[in-house]
């Protein structure tokens, strides 16, 4: 008899929230215990099973996140099988996913859309890490669920959410480094009674400028703060309401890896960013429902803002040679079902609408001697407006797990003017298309799933590819196309998935073909005396990988680690490898019970030298990378409700940057060297 499949619990953030404490609590026991499986929400649009699922993915609770000392995304993800991070600074860390970087990475915050056109800095930065319950992260094109942009894959940061637990509850966490001499807090506090439910939390950070093995990197230091908070009202047993809110600003940063030499008056010129601010706001309905044919229903609107000072300074002229002032205004409708239709057939089915709104408000140096800050915006009342419906069906065959679904975006982009108001026609452009996935997962035995799946994702042009026609800090004078062509991403992967008491593991192997692969491409041209950087389609590009990571438990309380990526990317079109695309890498770690409360832990990451570098597109700005090799150490103490972590990263003090580092080639800066970290987390 084939298995029914079990209603599962509407998408909706207070189930999410619940079931990743319960699988913190698994990986707490886990030292003796059989490992739980891992419970993710955003492979599927819904809670579900990891080893039911046809595909790639990754998980990370609120105890690896606070022990990783990690201040943002791009940070934690970094070494991860299929992972990688592209920085232009200590706050611009930029999550990568299996070679695809921002543009085509589509990150979510409790699953709502962050947009916003990202000159310098990390979208995925914008938010406090600290404040995280979990995140999850989905390899491989995800446009079926997510809509356009998602070719790389999806990242899904899940904040707390105000809980029906009567009483009051505290939770915090404390960090130091030595790197940066940086601290950081949180507190989150949840009060319930009744039918009613609040939380509220706050995370602050101060980073000075950090060191590496050859001295202090200059201008990495910043400050950040964050705020969240949300009300829940339950109407009844199946029914709630719900208001959230989120702030998050930095001030003074900087992002080193974008300074570049213009000339010998205005000298090298940096990007920084004196204050940048993100606020969201959600209202959301939800049901969950009951019988034997179930239909849970999730309902939101919301609105981000994300307001930006981008600055470049000259260090020639000791001030700023330009300066923009912008605010990205997104509005979203999110409506989302799953039905249990038949016992095994879960069909879910949704709708998403969103519009970006922005126009940039720019001053560029004129000529010389006086250099007088000029207006020159970029362009004016640029708009996006993104539509897109799917349906999926999660059927189960007995020990046969399919997955298909199918997608339907339409984005249509606009501007009243580019280029400080000198054109102003031909700057419309509608893209349709369909975006879908199938795959297949069979369970031989709990250590031995094969699956395979093919899917296939779309990107339509992001605001600033379209229309960004100015002069910027970084000494490029930009030429945006607003009749960019959309990509199309087709992807295979096979794999093998398994877990028992005694060892989890995942392979697979992939192949990504990118028609009409978007890009900027210094074209050799030069405007105003600048270097031109121009967005163009390129043709076709093909990635290429494997991916392997287990989890071994050799004696009791004591488990062995390792994750290995291989990655290739050909620029097909130009005959020559694909630029930037991250190095191999294979890490070891081992973490065990060392005494009555005490568990210790060492990880080496093993980098090769990556010197599969693009010449012909990159016309010398792409260098091969030195391979390296980092080690990190570290003790937990846990008692009652708490836990104190001491742990030193990079060990050796090595010198060494990411390939993807930002930066003058041959001239990145350094990631940080040796650093102590302390870490306290309590719950109360």
């Amino acid at each position: 008899m084939p298995r029914p499949l079990r209603p599962l619990t509407a998408p909706n953030p207070l189930t999410l929230a619940v079931l990743a404490a319960c699988a913190a609590l698994g990986a707490h026991a886990a030292e003796e215990a059989p490992a739980l499986s891992t419970v993710t929400v955003t492979a599927k649009g819904y809670a579900a099973d990891d080893l039911q699922t046809p595909g790639s993915s990754a998980a990370f609770e609120r105890e690896e996140i606070v022990a990783s000392g990690a201040q943002n995304v791009g940070e934690l993800l970094r070494g991860e099988p299929g992972l990688a991070v592209a920085s232009d600074g200590a706050q611009g860390q930029n999550p990568a996913i299996r070679g695809l970087k921002r543009e085509s990475v589509v990150l979510l915050v409790d699953g709502m859309r962050l947009n916003s056109a990202q000159p310098a800095g990390a979208i995925a930065s914008f938010m406090s890490l600290g404040l995280a319950d979990r995140v999850e992260v989905v390899k491989g094109p995800s446009s079926v669920l997510y809509g356009t942009g998602a070719l790389g894959g999806a990242i899904n940061v899940l904040l707390p959410q105000a809980r029906f637990e009567p009483g009051v509850r505290f939770d915090a966490a404390a960090g130091y480094d030595s790197a940066s001499k940086g601290l950081r807090g949180t507190g989150v506090v949840n009060l319930a009674q009744g039918d009613h439910a609040l939380m509220a939390g706050v995370s602050l950070a101060h980073l000075d400028d950090y060191k590496s093995p050859n001295g202090t990197v200059p201008r990495t230091g910043y400050d950040s703060e964050s705020f969240i908070g949300q009300y829940r009202f339950r109407i009844d047993g199946q029914q709630q309401l719900r208001a959230s809110y989120q702030q998050h600003t930095d001030e003074d940063v900087w992002y080193p890896g974008s300074t570049k030499f213009v000339n010998p008056v205005i000298g090298s010129t940096t990007v920084r960013s004196p204050k940048q601010e993100r606020t969201l706001a959600e209202l959301g309905y939800s049901r969950k429902g009951a019988g034997e044919a179930p239909l849970n229903i999730d309902v939101r609107v919301w609105r981000q803002e994300m307001e930006r000072q981008i600055w470049s300074h000259a260090s020639g002229l000791g001030r700023e040679n330009s300066k923009t002032r912008v605010s990205f205004t997104t509005d979203g409708l999110d409506a989302r079902a799953d039905w249990l239709a038949h016992p095994q057939h879960l069909v879910s089915f949704g709708a998403n609408a969103w519009r970006m709104e922005a126009s940039p408000e720019r001053y560029v140096a004129g000529a010389a001697p006086t250099f007088t800050l000029g207006r020159n915006d970029p362009f004016s009342n640029g708009q996006i407006d993104a539509l897109g419906v799917y349906v999926q069906d999660d059927m189960r065959f007995g020990k046969l797990n399919v997955l298909a679904a199918l997608r339907h975006d339409t984005v249509e982009g606009s501007a009243a003017s580019m280029n400080n108001g000198a054109v102003t026609g031909g700057l419309a452009r509608r893209d349709s298309a369909f975006s879908g996935s199938l795959g297949a997962i069979y369970e031989i035995s709990p250590l031995l799933r094969p699956y395979v799946t093919l899917s296939r994702g779309f990107r339509a042009g992001e605001m600033r590819e379209r229309y960004e026609a100015s002069p910027r800090g970084d000494g490029y004078y930009y030429v945006g196309n607003p009749q960019i062509k959309p990509e199309t991403a087709t992807q295979l992967e096979i794999g093998v998935k398994g877990q028992n008491e005694q060892a989890a593991w995942q392979v697979a192997a992939y192949r990504n073909r990118i028609s009409d692969y978007i890009t900027g491409r210094v074209t050799g041209a030069v405007i105003n005396g600048m270097q031109v950087k121009a967005t163009e389609n390129i043709g076709r590009v093909t990635l290429t990988g494997f991916e392997a990571q287990g989890r071994l438990r050799v004696a009791a309380g004591h488990w062995l680690n390792a994750g290995l990526s291989v990655l290739r990317g050909d620029n097909d079109t130009l005959d020559e490898p694909l630029f930037q695309m991250p190095a191999d890498e294979l890490s070891l770690g081992w973490e065990g019970r060392v005494a009555e409360g005490w568990t210790a832990d060492v990880t080496g990451r093993f980098v090769r030298r990556q010197d599969r570098v693009a010449t012909i597109f990159a016309q010398g700005t792409e260098n091969a990378t030195p391979g390296f090799v980092t080690a990190d150490l570290g003790a937990t103490y846990r008692w009652q409700k708490q836990s104190l972590r001491v742990a030193l990263k990079n060990l050796a003090d090595k010198a060494y940057h990411e390939h993807l580092a930002e930066g003058v080639s041959g001239q990145e800066i350094l990631a940080p060297g040796r650093s102590l970290q302390l870490t306290w987390k309590g719950s109360f």
